[in-house]
């Protein structure tokens, strides 16, 4: 039976986050501007600081981020693929570290994949993780 590596799941997710962003149900509309400036000029910089109502183009700013964010998990998904690969087991520091920083997403936007997806995920990394660490343990001693 082939296990699904934890990396493959975060690579997934970045897989949706980034289609979302490009389709039409999500910021495909303010994807084509992008495109209109090469993606280049997308917003006014610094001019639309500090963050206002009037000032700051809030779906620009969340489409950027949102597509970049996408990109990011499939990065961190691919360098946890190979991590797990190689040593076995992810290190548990970065269990913790990422748990936290979902944690943090959670509480910022609370109905969102952050929590529905990702948040069972670092859990199930934390959990299965630390008992895996246990395990290797007891057959060392």
């Amino acid at each position: 039976m082939t296990k699904i590596n934890n990396g493959v799941v975060i690579i997934l997710l970045g897989l949706l986050h980034t289609n979302f962003t490009l389709s039409n149900d999500g910021f495909g509309s303010i994807i084509k501007n992008f495109n209109e400036s090469y993606f280049f000029h997308i917003n006014n910089g610094l001019n639309e600081l500090p963050a206002t109502t009037g000032i700051t183009n809030f779906e620009t700013m969340a489409t950027f981020w949102f597509f970049y964010f996408g990109l990011f998990l499939i990065i961190l998904g691919i360098l946890l693929y190979y991590v797990e690969k190689e040593m076995k087991r992810i290190p548990h520091s970065f269990t913790i570290s990422y748990t936290l920083v979902v944690l943090v997403g959670c509480y910022m936007i609370p109905n969102s994949g952050m929590t529905f997806l990702m948040l069972p995920h670092a859990v199930f990394m934390l959990i299965y993780n630390y008992f895996r660490g246990k395990t290797k343990l007891k057959k060392i001693l």
